[in-house]
């Protein structure tokens, strides 16, 4: 397949710079696949469309403050590093200006905070060992949200809440699963009314979720490998669903590299069309760039004409994309 079909013309000004008002506030265009319809709903309505029997699967996985800033020791030029993975006592770590940042370099972003860059990596990264008194609370402390470079602002203290997901337990994302950041607890309370499960599996989303795919035939690209754990009562929940609702994409993949692979371990499963879903049955996600591995999966579930052609339903009816923006629901 030529990644060319999986492109559409996206106007600058839907991409959401900002979030929604309130998290429950968003649109969702809903995508019936067995009757090839779609209806322009809002996101609150979700739980009419759950029903008993259904498992809802969500990500757990929590943002932490990746993007450090500073400068080079004895030098006044801003340096970023932002830490991918933690590797042991380092980390794996992209670092701009690479050029300017070879081994050995000190780069300092607080009094008693500083990283050493040690060694080049595969891809432009770097291993990246950080000095402080305590490496988590320094990153908390001095470190910006990781927001995705289309969000043409740098992060502010909103970001700190909203760039989260209210289920966010288990820290090691550097991107949230977005499809989550619309839920609150009155919409997870009144889809359990409704008679829905919920499973809780973990995902640590990495740097390949920033990454664009690098060859324009789909089936060359490989996708970064990332962490996963479906823990024991979230498998037997996924496992006896009637339907199995996957919120966000990182679900999706987490879910089907379950039924694959196990209940844990690094996986860099690639969906697109042709892929048989083996668990999944429904899905809520978020819109996502063109020619993106995220937009394949969608397609892979959906079916690439049914796929493309909601998104250009969303473009001209104004909906707004990506992390910040709008979501589907595809029954």
């Amino acid at each position: 397949m030529d990644l060319s079909q999986f492109d559409y013309e996206l106007p600058e000004e839907l991409i959401a710079q900002n979030p929604p008002a309130e998290r429950d506030g968003a649109r969702m265009l809903v995508l019936n696949r067995a009757a090839g319809t779609w209806q322009d709903r809002l996101f609150r309505d979700l739980p009419s469309f759950v029903k008993p029997g259904d498992t809802m699967v969500f990500n757990n996985s929590r943002v932490f403050k990746s993007r450090l800033i500073g400068h080079r020791k004895g030098h006044t030029g801003r340096v970023e590093v932002f830490l991918a993975e933690q590797m042991g006592d380092r980390w794996r770590a992209l670092v701009r200006p690479g050029r300017k940042l070879p081994p050995g370099t000190v780069v300092e972003f607080a009094p008693g905070f500083r990283a050493v860059i040690e060694d080049r990596l595969e891809h432009g990264e770097r291993s990246v060992r950080l000095e402080a008194a305590d490496e988590w609370e320094a990153i908390q402390a001095h470190g910006h949200m990781p927001l995705p470079p289309y969000i043409r602002r740098a992060d502010d203290s909103g970001d700190g809440e909203r760039y989260q997901t209210v289920f966010a337990r288990e820290r090691g994302s550097v991107a949230a699963p977005t499809a989550g950041l619309h839920f609150t607890p009155a919409v997870l309370a009144a889809c359990a009314d409704a008679g829905a499960h919920r499973a809780e599996v973990t995902l640590h989303v990495g740097l390949g979720t920033f990454q664009p795919l690098h060859s324009t035939t789909v089936e060359e690209n490989q996708l970064h490998h990332e962490r996963y754990h479906v823990p024991p009562e979230s498998s037997a929940r996924i496992q006896g669903a009637e339907r199995v609702i996957a919120v966000g994409t990182t679900s999706v993949r987490t879910v089907e590299s379950f039924a694959q692979f196990g209940n844990a371990g690094q996986t860099n499963l690639f969906i697109y069309p042709g892929y048989e879903f083996r668990r999944v049955n429904a899905m809520v996600t978020n819109f996502h760039l063109p020619q993106s591995s995220l937009l394949l999966l969608v397609s892979a579930f959906a079916g690439h004409a049914f796929t493309m052609a909601a998104y250009r339903h969303a473009v001209a009816e104004r909906y707004r994309f990506f992390s910040y923006g709008d979501c589907m629901l595809i029954l």
